[in-house]
């Protein structure tokens, strides 16, 4: 078992397509066929079930996807060390964040990238769950995110970086838009675009919703928080973020939403069971010190 071969099986398995693997590979679809065969033959097991042109995971093939991203991210780890110790101020980082974080990572990298040009930055971004998958089977070094820190997630640290209120949005030609704070029930008054039921935003204002028994008045979903501040920007909708969302659009205003658990914590959470790289501890301590001006 090479660990070439692994990487031919992780990338197979994510696009479930030797064709466009072998692309993004840069290799023939041959030479992907015959070392992935090479390493069924190795396991003594088959990864793939071939079906036509298509081919799909095996049951030992799904659970052997997760070892293997673990050995692949192992070996770039054993090197990632080595440069440390030569203390060289190079590598690769890769940053997950849901977009209401996207103002405090981007300057986070201004200044990460002014003390560090040489390492090579990855961002992500993506809903919660999706970048906490991500985190698990290691594909991103960290996430930032509005994910509790006083809920217990598995092989993951921690911290709190800054406190932000859950908000209506509104333009400021509103005639809401003087407003100090609003009531969660008087925004049944408003027409609402809401974050689809995928973010972990929209699940905090349904269970604060559900605990009072009301309905607001919302019929369009989105799964992307810009295109909901873009609708916003229109004045014919109104929607429901976290006031920190809100760095690009002038125009807009957020009113916070009385309550005490109306507020969310941003966090950072690493995976405890890798590696940590100089580059992620810098990267850390930044993020930190930028989240001190928005407390």
């Amino acid at each position: 078992m090479e660990l070439r071969q692994l990487k031919y099986f992780v990338r197979a398995a994510t696009v479930l397509n030797f064709t466009h693997a072998a692309d993004d590979l840069c290799i023939t679809q041959s030479t992907l066929s015959h070392q992935i065969k090479e390493l069924e033959n190795s396991v003594g097991v088959l990864l793939f079930d071939r079906i036509g042109k298509r081919v799909k995971l095996t049951e030992a093939g799904a659970i052997f996807l997760v070892h293997a991203k673990r050995t692949i991210r192992q070996a770039e780890e054993s090197q990632q060390v080595l440069t440390d110790l030569n203390n060289l101020k190079t590598g690769k980082l890769v940053i997950g964040a849901t977009y209401g974080l996207t103002k405090l990572l981007i300057e986070t990298i201004t200044d990460f990238n002014a003390n560090f040009p040489e390492v090579q930055l990855q961002i992500q971004f993506g809903t919660t769950a999706q970048l906490l998958e991500k985190l698990h089977t290691f594909e991103i070094d960290a996430m930032l995110s509005f994910m509790s820190s006083s809920q217990q997630y598995n092989q993951l640290e921690m911290s709190e970086l800054f406190s932000s209120q859950l908000s209506l949005i509104v333009h400021e030609s509103h005639q809401w838009s003087k407003l100090k704070k609003v009531n969660l029930k008087k925004l049944t008054e408003l027409p609402l675009v809401l974050p689809a039921a995928s973010y972990s935003i929209r699940n905090f204002l349904d269970e604060q919703l559900d605990k009072k028994g009301i309905v607001l008045n919302a019929h369009i979903e989105i799964n992307d928080i810009h295109s909901l501040l873009e609708l916003a920007n229109t004045k014919k909708w109104n929607t429901i973020l976290m006031s920190s969302s809100l760095f690009d659009f002038k125009e807009l205003k957020a009113i916070p939403i009385e309550g005490k658990l109306m507020q969310r914590v941003a966090t950072v959470a690493v995976s405890s069971e890798i590696y940590r790289k100089k580059a992620l501890v810098a990267f850390k301590k930044i993020l930190e010190e930028k989240s001190l001006n928005y407390q």
